[in-house]
């Protein structure tokens, strides 16, 4: 069997995979689980893809084994591990678990099958070098099947302290069982290949004496996390890591006898250099905090293991086989090599220095800038694959159209060596020349992140030496966070000492951070994380507080008192105090606004709430879920951060369940159970409270913080119209952000209509950015707790947007009985729901029929004349009214309380013959 040429098994998908993984990079702010499906496009498709390819090529030619497997079989069993990678996809963040199960049984028998090849060419090959190299490829797929298992109970959404310890297991398990055992095997006999120099004396015998040690700590790290020992699994690390380093060896001789020059060698070797890196940060990381704080800041590792390690290994090796493979001889070879060779040492020096300032505490827009100058490069490596085998491909055409003479020149010879060294130069100048651009750029958004004083100050902030005499000393102050409080609220610090607080968030579930007035920002702590706050010289008083939205409002704030200086000298802080002018705490520390207005919702607003949808707009589904035949419900309710526009040209982050702007109507009847997961992949604490359910709220209502999880479940006691809602603090806040939704248990006997729609209202109350009309297209404006607390509301809306039912009609025909269940959501505003041109003959409020055909409780029987104009309802109330339309025509349903329904509590009912 021929492996020459190009064959599209081998070579596409692992560009296709990250091809659409660059994609999602450049939208991933604007969907939900983006995070997860980048990196599973990579460590899932891409990498696993070409393990699976290139460990078989391998092991073919270290054994002879070529005749063994026909291509044909290899692609189908690569086709059935890519059918099963997209069913993963699509079926975590569906949270559509039998697909999720599916899929992960699938790449696990694909593996596993993979694995048993491998086996088989073991038993068939004759006795030869370096059959150590396929055995370390049949132990890493034995780990990734494991690992899915592991993958797949993450899926199903499992509660602190498992989600932690799962999500250990299964990282380790695929990324140094699967992906790294199968490059460890692999560089031993590689590396000497791609420096063009001899293989160290004893390699073979080095990777034998590894291979133990490392499935010993893999081990260990796999159990650590099952029994719930940390240091266990540190241990794990540990061995791991003396494995590794074993492999290193015949390796750093290697690059000692010929450095590498070129791309391939410089990004494998710099790759290299992340795997002991990792492996040290998960060590110290396992022994110093618990599973749930470890994982809930999961991403440095991440970025450590999958980016810095795996991604870099993979682009070098494949820039250096793809040319091997392709074949055509020297020219074709050396035309192929130079286009993927091409700005090779610039990429290498971008990506590297990129993600080391990224993994460091710089300022928020640093790290912004850093990592899209850093996907450049990545995403350029990409472009360079691709065009070095389409150079590749034309030389190959040209060379088989007219044949060259034979005895061509090598690929790499001095002349060519000496070239590349002169261009690497230049390219290692303008590789750390963009770095730092890029970090000045940063700093210059936001020089206040970087402790820089902010223009237009008019007296002294903390670090302002030039009004200040610096004394030398500093005075260190350790702060915690905890039930919304920092202790100790005050600090006293002498006039011209630095101040250094060592901050530790001690919440079992918030996050938190601490904003000071003059600039200087924690920035968000996960549950036990702590960090040094190095304030500067203080010159006069500082407020601050935390700005996680409506912690301040709550009485989250800080104060340094500065002693020993002139009376009356005060700082920035004493407008920033509760009640005041605010800062930029007020809007969650995401925008960098000026606090909250108490006119922004009033008739001088800008804002055109009244302003048409446009053709192609989508809002919230009001037709209620049809009653599904199984009384055990299963739901998973996921927590995002999502930028939605929930009114024409009006952006707002909405907290979301399950990314709508409103949550999603559930649907039962009495005696249903209800098995809720809830997963907050949001920024801050967050819960989950149903009023359809009796039981004591200590638990299952508890708050979660960011990465964690909790199983809710009830039996659906009694009917009724019930809310849902978060339960986390400021409550006002959390459901005006969009945290709520219906549950509707039907009453016993409840006779079928021809439609039911779901109706909720809620208030909108946006920050200053957005009630001052300037959110646009930018950044989308934040809940203002304060204005929610006070009720200074911008507008009232049904199922989440603003006026959504007036350019989107629900349909209706006449004589047909529809049913609206409704809800109001609040936190504060009544409902008086009221249809124009129609009367109710069926009213249900809070459990009891006020109304039926027409029927009141107290009436007599026979008498069926009875109607309704509207039903009142307050926060957290609900019920539903039916009507039958007589005549066809457009009707106007409104909240009669006519002032919400000028701030876009209406909507139309189209009805037609």
């Amino acid at each position: 069997m021929s492996t020459r040429g190009t064959w599209f098994m081998r070579d596409r998908p692992v560009v296709i995979w990250l091809f659409v993984a660059v994609l999602v990079s450049l939208v991933h702010p604007f969907f939900a689980d983006s995070r997860w499906l980048m990196v599973h496009l990579v460590a899932l498709g891409a990498l696993t893809h070409s393990v699976m390819v290139w460990s078989v090529h391998f092991a073919d030619a270290l054994l002879k084994t070529k005749s063994i497997e026909p291509r044909r079989r290899q692609s189908l069993r690569l086709g059935l591990f890519h059918v099963g990678a997209v069913a993963v996809f699509a079926g975590v963040p569906l949270t559509l678990w039998p697909l999720t199960i599916a899929g992960a049984a699938a790449i696990s028998v694909a593996v596993a099958w993979h694995g048993v090849m491998l086996v088989r060419r073991l038993r068939v090959a004759l006795p030869g070098r370096f059959r150590i190299t396929v055995r370390y490829y049949v132990a890493a797929a034995a780990m990734l099947p494991v690992g899915a298992t592991f993958g797949v109970l993450l899926a199903r959404g499992l509660g602190d302290p498992w989600h932690g310890r799962l999500l250990v297991a299964h990282t380790m398990t695929n990324l140094l069982g699967w992906i790294g055992l199968s490059i460890l095997g692999t560089l031993v006999t590689l590396w000497p290949t791609m420096l063009r120099t001899r293989m160290a004396e004893g390699s073979e015998r080095t990777s034998r004496r590894a291979l133990p040690v490392l499935l010993v700590g893999l081990a260990a790290v796999i159990a650590g996390p099952l029994v719930g020992l940390e240091p266990l699994a540190a241990a794990g690390i540990a061995c791991y890591l003396a494995g590794a380093l074993v492999v290193y060896w015949p390796i750093l001789v290697a690059a000692r006898n010929r450095p590498p020059y070129a791309f391939p060698t410089l990004s494998v070797g710099a790759g290299l250099l992340w795997l002991p890196i990792g492996l040290v940060t998960m060590g110290v990381a396992l022994l110093s905090r618990g599973w749930t704080a470890l994982a809930g800041s999961y991403g440095n590792l991440t970025v450590i293991f999958l980016v810095g390690f795996a991604l870099q290994v993979l682009f070098g090796a494949l820039s250096y086989l793809l040319p091997v493979v392709l074949g055509g001889g020297p020219s074709v070879l050396r035309a192929t090599m130079k286009g993927m060779e091409r700005w090779g040492t610039w990429r290498v020096v971008v990506v590297n220095l990129g993600l080391a300032a990224c993994l460091l505490p710089v300022p928020s827009l640093v790290r912004v800038v850093l990592s899209a100058v850093t996907l450049v490069a990545l995403a350029s490596t990409l472009v360079f694959i691709l065009t070095g085998l389409a150079a590749g491909i034309r030389a190959k055409r040209a060379a088989q159209a007219s044949p060259p003479a034979r005895g061509g020149a090598p690929t790499h010879d001095r002349a060519e060596r000496a070239l590349t060294l002169s261009w690497s130069r230049p390219q290692l100048i303008a590789g750390v020349t963009v770095i730092a651009v890029g970090a000045a750029l940063g700093v210059g958004l936001d020089p206040a992140a970087a402790g820089f004083p902010t223009a237009g100050a008019d007296r002294p902030a903390a670090g302002d030496t030039s009004a200040v005499t610096a004394t030398g000393e500093v005075t260190t102050v350790d702060v915690t966070m905890s039930d919304m409080r920092f202790h100790p609220a005050s600090v006293e610090v002498p006039v011209g000492n630095e101040l250094v607080i060592n901050l530790t968030n001690a919440d079992e579930a918030e996050v938190h951070d601490l904003v000071l007035a003059d600039g200087a920002n924690s920035g968000r702590l996960a549950p036990g994380e702590s960090t040094t706050l190095e304030v500067g010289v203080v010159g006069a008083d500082i407020d601050g507080w935390c700005s996680i939205v409506g912690h301040r409002q709550m009485g989250m704030v800080f104060e340094v008192v500065a002693t020993g200086g002139s009376d009356g000298m005060n700082g920035p802080g004493d407008m920033g105090g509760p009640g005041g002018m605010g800062g930029p705490g007020d809007m969650g520390g995401m925008h960098g606004g000026t606090g909250s207005s108490s006119d922004a919702g009033d008739s001088s607003s800008p804002i055109d709430f009244m302003a048409p949808w446009p053709e192609d707009f989508t809002g919230f589904d009001p037709e209620l879920p049809p009653l599904a035949e199984e009384t055990v419900h299963e739901v998973t309710m996921r927590v995002t951060d999502v930028p939605t526009e929930v009114a024409p040209g009006v952006r707002q982050v909405r907290w979301t369940y399950n990314g709508s702007s409103t949550g999603p109507t559930l649907h039962g009847r009495v005696g249903d159970t209800f098995k809720v997961t809830l997963i907050n992949d949001g920024t801050m604490g967050h819960s989950i409270d149903f009023h359809a359910s009796e039981l004591a709220p200590d638990e299952p209502m508890r708050d979660i913080a960011p990465g964690e999880s909790l199983e809710y479940t009830f039996t659906a006691k009694r009917a009724g119209m019930w809310m849902y809602h978060c339960g986390t603090m400021p409550m006002t806040a959390h459901i005006a952000a969009g945290m709520a939704g219906a549950i509707v248990i039907e009453p016993p006997g409840l006779p079928e209509v021809d439609r039911s729609y779901v109706i909720t209202q809620s208030e909108l109350y946006l920050d200053t950015a957005g009630a001052a009309g300037t959110s646009g297209d930018g950044d989308a404006a934040e809940v203002d707790a304060t204005r929610a607390a006070t009720e200074d509301v911008d507008a009232v809306m049904f199922n989440g947007f603003v006026n959504q039912y007036v350019d989107n009609p629900l349909q209706a025909r006449v004589g047909e009985r529809v049913r609206f269940w409704l809800l109001d959501v609040g936190p504060n505003r009544p409902l008086s729901f009221h249809i124009v041109g129609a009367q109710f003959d069926t009213v249900y409020k809070e459990g009891t029929y006020l109304l039926k055909d027409g029927r009141g409780p107290l009436d007599p029987p026979g008498y069926d004349a009875g109607g309704s104009q509207a039903l009142d309802l307050l926060a957290a109330q609900g019920g539903f009214v039916e009507t039958v339309f007589v005549e066809a025509g457009h009707y106007s349903m409104i909240n009669h309380v006519m002032a919400d329904a000028e701030r876009g509590a209406r909507g139309i009912v189209e009805v037609s013959e």
